[in-house]
């Protein structure tokens, strides 16, 4: 009860959010204090039937998610963990993760590992940047099966207008803050990406490997069953027709003589 005590004081967990929107939420740990996010973690630990991501974790963060979360999947490359620690069965289209150069690999792996944990299936390519097309050519097989393809890339940000020329899956690009000092800590990236002449290419922030895999995991989610058509509705029966209509003409064949014999006339009727 104190554990909640004290979280009711920095955070007001969104618990009903996967089923709101499909997908639950995550912690973004940088700015955080320890205890906070052990509070956070202590929360997590009583539903362990809900997908949890705690993101941008620093190395004293992720020692008081563990306290709580002992068990929890903890990449440290790309500063997350999950809980519960294996992800979900996958369903949906297959997420393709390109990673430029090994630099760009810890926010590539975030970006992964949340497509992951979100229920997809992941692959995961890497330095494949633009100093060398042979490398991302020889993937082709590979990128063309995607659903979606994520590319994370940084120095001159070319590489996610390459792909999205030679693949026919939404591409999104992730710029990373990757380079020497006129790539102003991934702004050139950043800017490569919103000014790229291929169709179908998305740009999440700079370093955002999180949002990147969040966006791929719905693109490449599994198309909704199809509404059964409605059930037709019987015929309402009318009421029968008492109203005497022009009586259809006689077939020929049937016309002739009556066999049954008139009447007398009577003499009030008039000729």
């Amino acid at each position: 009860m104190a554990e909640a005590a004290e979280l009711s004081e920095f955070a007001t967990l969104d618990l009903d959010r996967a089923a709101r929107r499909g997908y639950p939420e995550a912690v973004y740990c940088q700015g955080k204090t320890a205890e906070q996010v052990a509070a956070i973690a202590a929360s997590a630990a009583g539903r362990p039937e809900a997908v949890t991501l705690f993101t941008r974790a620093d190395p004293d963060q992720a020692r008081a998610i563990l306290r709580h979360l002992p068990r929890a999947h903890h990449d440290r490359d790309a500063r997350l963990l999950a809980w519960p620690p294996e992800p979900p069965r996958p369903s949906g289209g297959l997420v393709v993760v390109l990673s430029a150069g090994t630099s760009d690999l810890p926010v590539a792996r975030e970006a992964m590992l949340t497509a992951r944990y979100l229920g997809r299936a992941t692959e995961l390519v890497v330095d494949v940047g633009v100093a060398g097309l042979h490398r991302v050519l020889a993937r082709l097989e590979l990128l063309r099966r995607a659903r979606v393809v994520i590319v994370a890339a940084g120095m001159d940000g070319a590489l996610p207008s390459v792909v999205a020329g030679l693949i026919s899956a939404p591409v999104v690009a992730l710029p990373t803050s990757v380079g020497y000092g006129a790539a102003f800590q991934g702004v050139a990236a950043l800017l490569a990406m919103l000014n790229a002449c291929a169709p179908g290419i998305g740009v999440v922030n700079i370093d955002n490997g999180y949002g990147a895999g969040h966006l791929a995991a719905q693109i490449a989610a599994p198309s909704p069953p199809e509404p059964s058509p409605p059930e037709p509705s019987p015929p309402e029966s009318s009421p029968p027709d008492l109203s005497s209509p022009d009586p259809a003409p006689m077939d020929p064949a049937l016309s002739g003589p009556s066999p049954w014999p008139r009447h007398p006339r009577s003499p009030h009727d008039r000729p």
